[in-house]
């Protein structure tokens, strides 16, 4: 526990170095929940993908569709005035398949980018993924793998989104392992679905200590791990990640709102040699906010409250990480 505050005093320290342009090189990486982000076309896939068509319950039409795809882009794009530089690596959580990740790389003004996109289908009850982009000229793909998780801590069997384990490799031979997360709500109660978080939470430390059994470093996992930092399951992470969104947990800062309050439940989970120079950040613009009707203080704008079309894209804010290379 000594090494681990050393590590969150480190992380903080670093904050002003890693925000600064003239520092050096960074890597920055974003995860971001785009809550129900399916296409438009119903092609018999459940429920959620009947509802999100023009037919269905949502009437999600293909010009409410383009207009997310160029929300979420018009977001990174504000990042690199920020961070001084568009992200490097972006996660994504709730999306349908990849021609979601396509529309938002290829058919926004990210195009300029060159982002490649790494998704794969998994056998999630809602019908939603996780995924990656990378840019082409920062990255290229040294592997990739999909980790299933069918079953509980208590061997009950369960369809969730599977881990997306990807390496990406630099120009100057750096290689860097993401893997990209989003773990099991609360439905249902905490006691009755922690076991299925603590289930995907054990699935994904056996891919960092293989990873680290083969002397690899610069893991980074990313996700919507659906507790906070002080849950049950997130505190196995502990010693070998460092949580880098503990923190700005202490602080009471969170990435969705309920009820009023803040709760931090997107985060970055990294190996202790890139916690020494990381930093993790809550983003925020202003085209992101609406005034939280039932509260005082301001709210991430949603796609849809309840069953009414609202025009923004997430209940969730993205985060970034911003890492000092060496």
């Amino acid at each position: 526990m000594k090494l681990l505050a050393l590590i969150y005093g480190l992380c903080l320290c670093v904050e002003t170095a890693v925000f600064s342009r003239t520092c050096g090189d960074t890597l920055v990486a974003v995860f971001w929940n785009l809550e129900n982000f399916f296409d438009y076309t119903d092609e018999g896939n459940g429920d959620s993908d009947r509802d999100f068509s023009p037919e269905g319950d949502r009437r999600w039409t293909k010009g409410r569709y383009w207009k997310k795809c160029h929300a979420v882009a018009k977001c990174i794009l504000w990042m690199s005035d920020r961070y001084g530089k568009v992200p490097d690596v972006i996660g994504v959580a709730e999306v349908e398949n990849g021609r979601v990740v396509h529309s938002v790389a290829e058919g926004t003004l990210l195009r300029k980018y060159g982002y490649e996109q790494v998704h794969e289908d998994s056998p999630d009850r809602r019908g939603i993924d996780v995924a990656l982009m990378y840019r082409s000229d920062v990255f290229s793909l040294a592997g990739m793998k999909a980790f299933a998780v069918r079953s509980d801590a208590d061997g009950n069997a369960m369809n969730t989104r599977d881990i997306l384990y990807v390496l990406l490799e630099d120009g100057s031979g750096g290689r860097y392992h993401f893997l990209v997360n989003h773990h099991p709500s609360k439905y249902g109660g905490v006691e009755v679905s922690d076991g299925r978080r603590t289930a995907v939470m054990k699935r994904m430390l056996s891919v960092c200590d293989s990873l680290r059994s083969e002397g690899e470093e610069n893991i980074v996992c990313m996700g919507d791990f659906n507790d906070t930092p002080d849950g049950r399951a997130l505190s196995m992470a502990e010693p070998s990640l460092c949580n880098l969104a503990a923190p700005l947990h202490r602080k009471g800062l969170g990435t969705i709102r309920f009820g009023g309050r803040w709760e931090l439940i997107d985060m970055f989970l990294v190996s202790a040699g890139l916690a020494e120079k990381s930093y993790m950040d809550i983003c925020f613009p202003d085209f992101l906010k609406v005034k939280d009707g039932r509260h005082s203080g301001m709210k991430p704008l949603r796609t849809y409250t309840g069953p009414r079309y609202t025009g923004g894209v997430s209940d969730h804010l993205p985060i970034v990480l911003i890492v000092k290379k060496d």
